[in-house]
């Protein structure tokens, strides 16, 4: 599959603005996420990110003595293609992610989350009928913010660099900020999706991360990192499940032996899985869902 580059003109004409904004220097983020969690809600009554607030209180996994006998609400994550993942929450909001218009399946989405490394990875012209349009890039320079309740699920972000390309204006190497890792809070559950990493992440990174039960991972190997360096980052966030995406060629077999043997392999026939707080497996598995 040949990926496309940039349209660096393409961006400059785009008028349409991300729904939050506002910037805060990389180098703050730690203090930002602590001071997140120590003050009272802002005027502008942005939500309190739960996944930050259990990341400094909550095990990994709970005794099976311990969970609740009441049955918890499922989210249902389906894999579309590429790096599209649908997430449909218990109270009907459908988001897809890195979502390009390529890689669709059932109902048109609620939410589209994107990047902009490759155009396989975004759309500028996405179908005026969904509500919520999700940028991971900022305008001028400037990183883009995302703090969002929508339904049932609150979504944001952490942004990341990305390399540049010829047809971009600037010759320094790496874009600041120019992506994100998204993260949705649904149903007790933190959902991470990495987008197209181009770079290790530092204690600021994981720090304004916190949790993730579970986490979406581009295992390509070289259009956005190295196997290596990817497996490093999936052994320290430590989620329960792990899907892979934006494979390529890679065998399945050396990503698996290069995380270690801390991870289980679930290797399923459907593309859809219905995960919940309480059915999250005990040792973190690696489930790769059909199309993968």
């Amino acid at each position: 599959m040949r990926i496309r580059h940039d349209d660096a003109s393409e961006f400059r004409r785009y008028i349409a603005r991300p729904k939050v904004t506002g910037c805060r220097p990389a180098m703050f983020r730690f203090l930002a996420v602590i001071a997140g969690l120590l003050a009272p809600a802002s005027a502008q009554d942005v939500p309190r990110s739960e996944c930050l607030a259990m990341a400094e209180t909550s095990p990994r996994a709970t005794p099976v003595s311990l969970r609740r006998p009441a049955k918890a609400d499922e989210v249902e994550i389906t894999y579309a293609g590429h790096s599209t993942y649908y997430i449909d929450t218990p109270g009907g909001v459908r988001i897809a992610t890195d979502f390009s218009g390529a890689y669709t399946t059932g109902r048109l989405p609620g939410v589209i989350t994107m990047n902009r490394a490759h155009s396989t990875h975004y759309t500028l012209f996405p179908d005026p009928r969904i509500p919520h349009v999700l940028h991971g890039w900022g305008e001028d320079g400037k990183p883009a913010q995302i703090a969002e309740r929508i339904g049932d699920v609150y979504i944001r972000n952490v942004t990341t660099d990305i390399r540049r390309y010829f047809m971009d204006d600037s010759s320094a190497e790496m874009i600041k900020d120019g992506n994100s890792i998204f993260i949705f809070e649904v149903a007790g559950l933190c959902i991470g999706h990495l987008g197209h990493l181009h770079h290790k992440l530092d204690e600021t990174h994981f720090a304004a991360i916190g949790r993730l039960d579970i986490v979406m991972v581009p295992i390509d190997g070289a259009y956005t990192m190295s196997l290596d360096g990817i497996s490093e980052i999936t052994r320290r966030l430590r989620s329960s499940v792990v899907l892979p995406m934006h494979r390529f060629a890679t065998p399945l077999d050396e990503f698996m032996s290069r995380i270690g043997q801390q991870f289980e392999t679930d290797q399923r026939s459907e593309r859809s899985l219905r995960i919940s707080r309480d059915s999250l497996p005990g040792t973190p598995t690696v489930i790769i869902l059909r199309g993968v």
